[in-house]
């Protein structure tokens, strides 16, 4: 339901503004993104850190990049139409998880949930949502979720990218220790700790 209100008010858009710019970000990361600053907290709670969808595809980009991307769609220096926007690595759901435990120091059993399991577990979540007239809210996992978990989510190779607008995407790998540092057993010390080891290698 939610990729088709998406899809459609895309198009409504598009049919009403015809020198729109539409951009459609794969995940996004940076310094309070809600995808990898979740995940690192849930791994502080256990030897398991469970994921739906464990093969499914992603191509992180960066937030300074979609933010560069919306100012030349504000400014008119972007060609109309649909942007795809996407770093430069494709990874699977594991893939960005295992990426994240390095970062983070942690060493966990990345373990994928399957989707018939999960889908009963968003249909409870979201029953107990309506049964209850939203006082206990659906924060962990809802049907469209489940559903969106089942789709690659990376740039279609025709589509209009990044690239177009002139933007060299960042990638994750530079960033993502920047920010989730505080994720590690020992916090900031051990982000002090590498950046002493670094300088003393050179």
């Amino acid at each position: 339901l939610y990729s088709q209100t998406k899809a459609g008010g895309e198009q409504a858009v598009l049919a009403a503004f015809p020198a729109a710019v539409v951009l459609r970000p794969s995940i996004i990361f940076g310094a309070e993104d809600a995808f990898f600053n979740r995940f690192a907290a849930m791994s502080q709670f256990g030897p398991v850190l469970p994921i739906i969808g464990a093969e499914t595809k992603f191509q992180p980009v960066y937030v300074d990049d979609v933010a560069q991307a919306a100012v030349s769609g504000a400014l008119g220096r972007a060609k109309p139409g649909i942007y795809e926007l996407g770093g430069p690595e494709i990874c699977s759901f594991r893939e960005l998880m295992e990426k994240m435990l390095v970062v983070i120091q942690r060493r966990r059993l990345v373990l994928n949930v399957p989707f018939f399991a999960a889908r009963l577990m968003a249909l409870g979540f979201d029953t107990a949502q309506f049964l209850t007239l939203g006082l206990l809210k659906n924060g962990m996992i809802t049907r469209d979720q489940v559903k969106n978990l089942g789709s690659d989510n990376v740039v279609g190779q025709t589509a209009k990218t990044l690239a177009d607008l002139g933007i060299e995407p960042l990638a994750m790998t530079s960033v993502l220790p920047d920010y989730l540092w505080r994720f590690r057993p020992s916090g900031q010390y051990a982000a002090i700790k590498d950046s002493s080891r670094n300088l003393k290698s050179h």
